[in-house]
């Protein structure tokens, strides 16, 4: 019985052992130290990627002024934006550098916010870096996609064939804000599955809570399409809702894999 106990002891300081060496601890200013380390290389790629996207800013420029081109073209209008500050231009091309190249630089930021988390992680969880580095970028460029090709041409087309009988003076800093908040506002839209893909890791949500609920989701998803939409019709509230009904349905499947009470079942069917 000694050595049974013995035994028992040894291994359980080899457990504890194991999981000291999983997730090394780490001291408060030795986080603080960290983080700074992971802000200043964030901020140093982010200036590299906007000095590299700078240079290109009047064709990534016109890259993003071609939906309201071709809207003012179909209705026949003026196919040029106007600017009323003699320092609009030079700002604008500024905040697209500036754009772009947090954009191109993301993937490295990224990492940096992974870097900083992950000695909090044990060595099975940190598996998950290189699919929520995918999912997340890959999933920000699809909405990004979808607002491009497809929200805002059908926003600027009603909009502008609404006002056809006057003559419009869109200025560079309205369309480009409106761009940019509509673009980024779709790709966070995206993002819906990483989110309940942690809340429901977490067992915060379920899949059996988010489908008892889904008819109050699809009320949130048609409210919350008809605040975003920068039209007020039916038909480009649709087009907002739509994407966000199949995210949440995908977002459904994703708990009901991640979440700890199927993984337990999983876990025993297979000891079994």
């Amino acid at each position: 019985m000694p050595e049974a106990a013995a035994s028992s002891l040894n291994g359980s300081v080899t457990h504890n052992d194991s999981d000291k060496d999983q997730m090394p601890s780490m001291g408060f200013l030795d986080h603080l130290e960290e983080l700074r380390k992971r802000i200043v290389y964030s901020i140093i790629a982010i200036a590299v990627g906007f000095f590299a996207c700078w240079g290109y800013a009047e064709r990534i420029y016109g890259v993003m002024q071609r939906p309201i081109m071709d809207a003012l073209a179909r209705n026949h209008l003026s196919a040029k934006l106007v600017y009323v500050n003699p320092t609009e231009p030079f700002n604008l091309y500024l905040k697209v550098g500036l754009m772009a190249g947090l954009f191109v630089t993301s993937p490295f930021v990224l990492y940096q916010i992974w870097c900083f988390i992950s000695p909090g992680l044990y060595r099975h969880e940190k598996r998950y870096v290189l699919p929520f580095m995918v999912s997340t970028i890959g999933l920000f460029l699809a909405g990004g996609y979808f607002g491009y090709k497809v929200v805002l041409p059908q926003a600027l087309v009603f909009l502008i064939g609404y006002g056809k009988d006057f003559q419009p003076m869109i200025t560079l800093s309205e369309y480009s804000s409106l761009f940019l908040t509509l673009i980024v506002g779709m790709g966070i839209i995206f993002e819906m599955p990483i989110l309940v893909f942690f809340l429901a890791l977490m067992g915060i949500v379920s899949a059996g809570w988010m489908w008892h609920n889904i008819r109050y989701s699809v009320l949130g998803i048609f409210v919350v399409a008809a605040i975003v939409s920068p039209t007020p019709d039916i038909l480009n509230m649709c087009i907002f809702a739509a994407p966000m009904l199949g995210l949440y349905v995908l977002s459904t499947a994703i708990a009901w894999l991640v979440h700890p009470n199927q993984r337990k079942k999983r876990a025993e069917k297979k000891n079994s």
